[in-house]
């Protein structure tokens, strides 16, 4: 983070991007995820998580505590407490639910001033925001990134730092067809992590087991799947639901069998 910021200077580069990286080391997996990027273990066809997106939803309290401690980052633009909706001037005075840095359920509070403010934290899901601006709260660069039409700098709620969790190899026997998947959003936003497990499954079976090109298969079957065909209405799935118009970029990597690391 802090080379992409000399860079920017010296180069004239800005920008952004999220980080997914996967590293084996004495027997062990390594899985550091600073973004909205995703991986998991597909182990005897059980799915084990190897990490979380970190959003301005699933960070919320995280946010809203850096807001509450430095309150002049949000530009007096933004409140850091969190409302079911936009609150409107005619409800001043009137009591509405709402939660803070320190609650993950909600209460009760009598609507003020400061209520009409725009929230740090917007939007559920894949469409939550934070300064209504970017929808990641972890990754690499960003050091110029502004609301827009302002001067409220958003790099202080971004964190370069990745959640890392590990996976031990040796603690089990692992057959040709346990994989490690790391995608990008593109893959997770239409692609959940059952049907990921299906079409390992469906791909690796059509291959022999010591073939080498059934994971990268098993990889471009997950793009264009997630891409879905092009129709009149756009890209759609095979429900007809819409594909990934995101970035997708697939790894699938064998835990087990020729070659393998136990």
């Amino acid at each position: 983070d802090e080379q992409i910021e000399r860079e920017r200077v010296s180069q004239h580069l800005s920008g952004g991007c999220c980080a997914l990286a996967a590293i084996y080391l004495m027997g062990k997996f390594y899985v550091a995820n600073a973004g909205d990027s995703r991986a998991i273990i597909i182990r005897n066809g059980e799915i084990i998580p190897m990490s979380r997106e970190f959003t301005p939803e699933t960070e919320r309290q995280r946010l809203q505590f850096l807001a509450f401690l430095r309150p002049e980052l949000l530009g007096k633009e933004f409140t850091h407490l969190e409302f079911p909706r936009r609150i409107q001037p005619k409800e001043l005075g009137k009591k509405m639910l709402y939660r803070d840095q320190s609650m993950s359920g909600w209460a009760y509070k009598k609507i003020e001033e400061d209520d009409l403010k725009f929230p740090l934290v917007y939007g559920e899901g894949k469409k939550a925001r934070a300064m209504a601006t970017i929808g990641v709260t972890r990754g690499l660069g960003d050091h110029d990134l502004k609301v827009f039409s302002s001067n409220i700098h958003i790099k202080p709620f971004l964190s370069c730092f990745p959640e890392v969790r590990v996976y031990d190899l040796t603690q089990y026997e692992h057959c040709p067809d346990d994989v490690l998947v790391l995608g990008t959003d593109g893959l997770w936003d239409v692609t959940n992590d059952k049907e990921v497990a299906s079409v390992v499954m469906e791909v690796l079976t059509s291959y022999e087991p010591n073939d080498p090109c059934r994971y990268t298969m098993v990889a471009q079957e997950l793009v264009v799947r997630s891409r879905g065909m092009l129709k009149e209405r756009g890209w759609r799935l095979a429900n007809d639901k819409l594909g990934s118009g995101d970035d997708i970029s697939v790894f699938v990597i064998p835990l087990g069998g020729p070659g393998n690391y136990t």
